[in-house]
């Protein structure tokens, strides 16, 4: 079997590929009223996900951008729903000021207090999470029930984040999740409908400390 080829790709350079990518999508994306920041998370979304809808649904609280920098350069702890989430992240920039990258839905305190109280690990992360990361940046692309218990936590005063970036992807609750963040007055990123997931999280999150490490 002749598994060749006749296609050639523009170029095999990473930064031209990254350079030609965000070309297409300027290109592509059409009329928008993002800010020139928000405008940097969206491209880096759209980067991760080739999904345009996905890109313009996104929503923003006024402050989000600014919150998130601080929150970077404060060295405040980032917080992950899951692995996935934790791992993409560049933690160069982050650790650079000072930060550290935390995901608590494998602790064994976690999964034993989540099987005692018949409740999701996701729910029980968020309740250890807001206690250690208080004006930190919570990263949640899985998990609607994490984002759900958090919104639970900040209206009753338990949790006081630096920025929610709420992403989860789904059918169950993902979508509700969302459009209840996006009630709520403190800084986030969230986005309308099903759509999300940890690799558009980490795309927005590694979007803001790049805003973060410039000078």
């Amino acid at each position: 079997m002749d598994f060749r080829t006749d296609f050639k790709p523009l170029t095999v350079q990473p930064e031209a590929i990254e350079q030609t990518s965000f070309s297409i999508i300027d290109q592509e994306i059409g009329d928008h009223s993002f800010t020139k920041e928000q405008y940097a998370v969206v491209q880096r979304v759209i980067h991760a996900s080739a999904d345009f809808e996905l890109g313009k649904s996104l929503l923003f609280h006024p402050q989000a951008i600014q919150a998130g920098i601080r929150a970077i350069r404060e060295g405040k702890k980032i917080v992950a729903d899951v692995q996935m989430v934790q791992v993409g992240i560049n933690k160069t920039r982050i650790e650079k000021f000072g930060g550290e990258v935390k995901v608590y839905i494998s602790d064994p305190d976690v999964i034993e207090e989540a099987k005692r109280l018949n409740t999701t690990r996701a729910i029980i992360s968020m309740r250890k999470a807001v206690k250690e990361a208080e004006g930190g940046i919570f990263a949640i692309g899985n998990a609607p029930t994490a984002l759900l218990e958090l919104i639970r936590l900040i209206k009753e005063g338990e949790a006081k984040p630096g920025l929610v970036i709420g992403l989860p992807v789904g059918f169950v609750s993902a979508a509700e999740s969302k459009e209840e963040l996006a009630k709520l007055d403190v800084p986030f990123i969230t986005n309308v409908g099903r759509k999300g997931g940890s690799t558009v999280t980490v795309a927005a999150l590694n979007a803001i400390s790049i805003l973060a490490d410039q000078v």
